[in-house]
């Protein structure tokens, strides 16, 4: 089954909208003829002006997170309504970040997941384990339960709008990346379990993106890997010269 790559940046809380637009201008000209299909996600505060930046490229704009209502007495919360409005295409949940830092768990990530697909979103639902899980021997349980918390109640046609992005949390930002076979043998697993819960079909089909410190130096071997679709990139993803070698992963 051939997947397309998927290469997606996660500019995080970074960049006032100068900033934002200069970078977006640079990749819009420098990933013209690129083959993949390719994604940023600003802050909530860049989305109008880089939306503008990217209108009719082959590069589609990302959210970092929505609210888990459509609308109301939410105060400073997002809303799916609001994101559509300013051309959003794909809304990334789940990510370490909002699980460890901001403490959502598994149901709001799920309620923010079937809002998201219910308002014809794509999804990037994001999984992965601390380093103390790693060292337990726990990654295949917190993956699987990540997974299967994260899809509940998720149709199999609803299935096709959504991208898995493992991210070993101990990778995040820390200059420590999975090797090629560590995250390989992750991504691999996480297909089986795509496979159990919506059939052999979904599941060849089905994007796993990885990140934790993908670089220039180490995504061509990533995405070497038979099950390795793609890669959600952070720190790397704030300037044209780091992000491009990745996008373009020879």
């Amino acid at each position: 089954m051939s997947r397309n790559y998927y290469m997606a940046g996660n500019w995080k809380m970074h960049m006032t909208r100068t900033e934002a637009a200069q970078l977006a201008q640079d990749l819009v000209s420098q990933l013209r003829d690129g083959k993949h299909k390719y994604l940023v996600a600003p802050s909530f505060t860049l989305l109008e002006t880089v939306s503008a930046m990217i209108e009719g490229t082959n590069i589609q704009l990302g959210a970092q997170n929505c609210a888990a209502e459509e609308q109301g007495a939410h105060t400073g919360e997002v809303s799916v309504l609001q994101l559509k409005d300013l051309g959003v295409h794909t809304i990334i949940l789940g990510h370490s970040e909002r699980r460890h830092v901001y403490k959502e768990d598994d149901a709001l990530i799920n309620k923010k997941v079937k809002l998201a697909l219910k308002h014809g979103f794509e999804v990037i639902l994001c999984i992965g384990e601390l380093l103390e899980e790693r060292e337990a021997g726990k990654v295949e349980e917190v993956c699987e339960a990540q997974t299967v918390k994260g899809l509940e109640g998720v149709s199999v046609a609803d299935l096709g709008s959504v991208v898995i992005a493992y991210e070993p949390v101990w990778a995040i930002g820390t200059g420590k990346t999975a090797t090629p076979q560590d995250a390989e043998a992750v991504h691999a697993f996480v297909r089986k379990v795509i496979a159990r819960l919506y059939g052999d079909d979904a599941a060849s089909k089905i994007v796993i993106q990885y990140g934790g410190s993908v670089k220039a130096d180490n995504a061509a071997q990533l995405m070497a890997m038979e099950n390795i679709d793609g890669a959600l990139v952070g720190g790397a993803s704030l300037k044209a010269d780091s992000f491009i070698p990745i996008a373009k992963f020879a």
